[in-house]
Order: structure tokens, then sequence, then C-alpha cells
């Protein structure tokens, strides 16, 4: 199945096809403005602290996957009893598929490479059976029975296929997962940078240990969070500070400087963050005790 996977994302209309639909969402959340940013921010999940697509997407498949049941359960039996369960699985199944569509748009909008190519093909298998499955309900509708019952099926099918796009994505591309550094910072205070290195409103990026941290100064005080943003990776080092915020430069998430927490998303993940002290002329930092 791996190998089929491998032929999809290599397909060359692929490319220019994720570009133009990319610059359209990007384009289409600017114009937003600020509540453009919230809803983005709420298909993300930022403010769940988890990513929302995952969550919603156990709408459309557990719905269509009880409606698939149910129907085949009636052709064995010939019973009309399962009828309108099978018929409002799958309305059910298309309502979730809206939402699951929305949020997983606002986490593709951010991937590249790889990852972008695999996931437009996993969006369009995905709008492909939403168009079968709404097929199915329009002939269910009309009494159209076994053709619904077809389309429906076939809805199935190409939403398995979708799933295991989407298992890609996860767990290979690592699309939704926490990207901040997994190594420990030390326990003790550790030099990291002569004060004087540190003008006000810079940042700099060092190392503590094992992890790459990103120093910010802002009102006199010294901060140190991860340096890899946590949403995708991003060197936070080369973002910005706006107030008691530093922001990444690859797309934009926000996280308080006192703790790490998000402000704006895309990230639906805190940034860690670790102590710092100044002592002998010298920047140090440990890991807090709470991480």
């Amino acid at each position: 199945m791996q190998d089929t996977v491998n032929v999809i994302e290599r397909q060359p209309w692929l490319e220019p096809a994720s570009d133009t639909v990319q610059r359209g969402l990007y384009h289409a959340v600017n114009a937003g403005g600020p509540l453009g940013r919230r809803i983005s921010d709420f298909l993300n999940g930022s403010r769940l602290g988890h990513p929302l697509h995952p969550a919603v997407t156990d709408v459309p498949i557990g719905a269509w996957t009880v409606a698939l049941a149910l129907d085949g359960v009636q052709m064995l039996t010939k019973a009309r009893r399962f009828l309108p369960g099978a018929d409002a699985a799958v309305a059910i199944g298309l309502v979730g598929a809206l939402f699951s569509a929305a949020s997983g748009l606002a986490d593709w909008q951010y991937s590249a490479g790889r990852a972008r190519r695999i996931g437009l093909a996993h969006a369009l298998l995905n709008t492909t059976a939403t168009s079968l499955y709404a097929t199915s309900f329009i002939c269910r509708l009309r009494g159209k029975r076994k053709s619904g019952q077809l389309t429906g099926t076939l809805g199935f099918a190409a939403v398995c296929v979708g799933s295991f796009l989407g298992g890609d994505l996860s767990y290979r591309e690592r699309m939704g997962m926490n990207h901040a550094p997994d190594q420990e910072p030390p326990d003790d205070f550790t030099p990291v940078l002569a004060e004087r290195e540190l003008a006000e409103g810079a940042l700099k990026h060092v190392r503590a240990g094992d992890v790459t941290v990103v120093l910010a100064r802002r009102g006199g005080r010294v901060y140190a969070l991860a340096e890899s943003c946590a949403h995708l990776g991003g060197p936070l080092s080369e973002g910005t500070l706006e107030g008691e915020s530093i922001v990444c430069p690859w797309h934009g998430s926000r996280f308080a400087l006192k703790d790490g927490h998000v402000l704006n998303g895309p990230s639906t993940f805190a940034q860690p963050c670790y102590e710092t002290r100044l002592r002998d002329g010298l920047i140090e930092v440990r890991g807090r005790p709470h991480q």
C-alpha cells in the first residue's frame, strides 16, 4: 500500500494544483481579517490544545461505517426496519464531513513538499467520498434504494483510501504533531551566553545542554523558549517580538514569553519554556521543575 502512496505523491499535477489551492486559502484567511484568523485558529484547534481535525473525522467515518453495516444487514435479512437508521447515518456523516473538510484544510494550508501533495490527494479522495454519499442520500430520498446503497459502498471505499493517506500524513509527515524538541533541558542552571551579547528587543539562539533555545530580552528581562516552533518546527530566533510574545516566522504562531502558551495559532501546542537567571555577567538556563 505504501508503494501506492509513493506513486500518488509523485503525480506531477499535484504540485501546481496544491500551490493554487494553498494560495487561495491564504488569501481567504487574510481577507477575513481578525475574524478570519479566529476562525482559522478554531479550525486548527489552537484553543483546544489539540488538533481539531483528527477528532471530527471520526464523525463521518463512524457514521458511514454504521450505514454500511445497516445496509448490509438489510440486504441479507430483507428487513426494512434497518433502512431509516442507514439513511440517518448517511446524513450525519455528510454533516460531519463538512466540519472535517474545513478543519483539514486549516491544517493543510501550512504544509509543504510531500505532505502538501499527499494532503491534496487525501482531500480529493474525501471530496469524492462525500459526493458519492450525497448522491447516495438523494437516491435514498427518491426511493432508489439499490442505487443509494451502491454509491454509498463506493463512497466508503474512497473513504478507506483517503484515511490511509491521512495516516501517512500523521505518522510519516507528522502533520498535527508537536514539533517542539523532546530533549530534556539541563536540571541545573547552565551558562549559555554573555549578558552583553543579548540586546533589548533582540532574539538569539543558543545551546543549553542538548536543547537549542531562543533567548529573548524584553523590558530588561531575559526569557528562554525552545527554538523549534511546536507547530511545524520553524526557527523562532528568526521570528519577531510583539509585546510580551514571540511570533514564528513561518506560519505566525504566537507564544507568550513568560510561559510559552499559545496566543494565536496555527500551533495547538504550547512552546516549551525554561527558567533563566543572570549571574556573573552570564545568562544561565535550566529546565522548569514541572516540565
